[in-house]
């Protein structure tokens, strides 16, 4: 812990340390010297064992939404060494492990299961940390307000991770999360929208620049093709016409007119397959993309050039 000798206002010595408080406090002119002082002296506790008391840490892990009990609460290990206790003390302790099941209510149950789902289902979409915490906080909200009753746990989980990669602007689709969770894409969406309503959370709209750079890296496409699709993009939102258009959609749209611009072939199958969306959808939005952009004519000399 630093050591102040003086106060810098008046430069008086009469100094007065409150540790409970963490401050440092000049009696003559009542000046603040600092706050939130940490004492990094040993904790002499000598309720551990050997080989935790020579550590002397104060804290544990952080604190984390990930879990029911934000990481804090204790629990009745069932892997302990049973073999020096006598039978009725080895049933006592079997029993105690019950009932601390028994006396955790139906939220705390709800969460157990709910955010063991939810972390399998962002480490299959390899989602950050950020984005789980989030998503564990907006659910936690859900269950508090009786949101989850008359839904499956996986269709809220799934809604409230999807919300969460919007906030974050992760790109992530209702395709990839009905296929990491196994809940239907109309069930997913229809959840989604439900919970934002009722928890008031606000959602900006997809940006489809979001989705070049994953549908490029999918479909193998060079970094030129990738800077011409985000170019098409910005020139589309100026024009308004990403405005009421699926972002995926048009995003592989942009994607597969800067492909065909810079010669690298590829099918609308299969820039269809990577964004999740029909042939249809690609063909559309490629026609609009050519006519409102007048782009038909730089790539029709491109062909001609080959």
């Amino acid at each position: 812990m630093r050591f102040i000798k003086k106060c810098p206002e008046c430069g008086s010595t009469n100094l007065f340390i409150n540790r409970e408080k963490g401050e440092i406090t000049c009696r003559d002119c009542g000046l603040v010297i600092e706050d939130k002082m940490i004492d990094y002296g040993q904790d002499w506790r000598d309720f551990e064992d050997d080989s935790s008391r020579n550590s002397k840490r104060r804290t544990g892990a952080p604190m984390t939404n990930t879990q029911f009990d934000q990481g804090l609460g204790t629990s009745i290990g069932q892997s302990a060494d049973l073999s020096k206790l006598g039978a009725k003390d080895r049933n006592k302790f079997y029993r105690l492990i019950k009932w601390q099941y028994r006396i955790s209510n139906a939220i705390e149950r709800n969460l157990k299961l709910a955010l063991a789902e939810m972390k399998r289902v962002s480490n299959y979409l390899k989602l950050t940390k950020s984005v789980e915490e989030e998503a564990a906080m907006i659910y936690k909200q859900a269950v508090q307000r009786g949101l989850v009753r008359g839904r499956s746990m996986e269709s809220v989980v799934a809604g409230t991770l999807y919300a969460a990669c919007r906030r974050h602007e992760v790109p992530r689709t209702l395709d990839e999360l009905s296929g990491a969770s196994g809940i239907e894409k109309k069930e997913i969406g229809r959840t989604y929208r439900f919970i934002t309503r009722e928890l008031g959370i606000s959602i900006l709209p997809s940006n489809p620049i979001d989705y070049i750079a994953r549908f490029a890296a999918s479909l193998k496409l060079g970094p030129e093709t990738q800077s011409k699709a985000v170019e098409i993009l910005e020139m589309a939102q100026k024009k308004e016409l990403t405005s009421g258009r699926g972002p995926t959609g048009i995003a592989a749209a942009a994607l597969y007119v800067a492909a065909l611009k810079y010669g690298e072939k590829r099918t609308q199958r299969e820039v269809a397959d990577v964004a999740g969306v029909t042939e249809v959808t690609i063909r559309n939005r490629y026609k609009e993309l050519l006519e409102k952009l007048k782009l038909d004519k730089q790539i029709k000399k491109k062909k001609k050039r080959k």
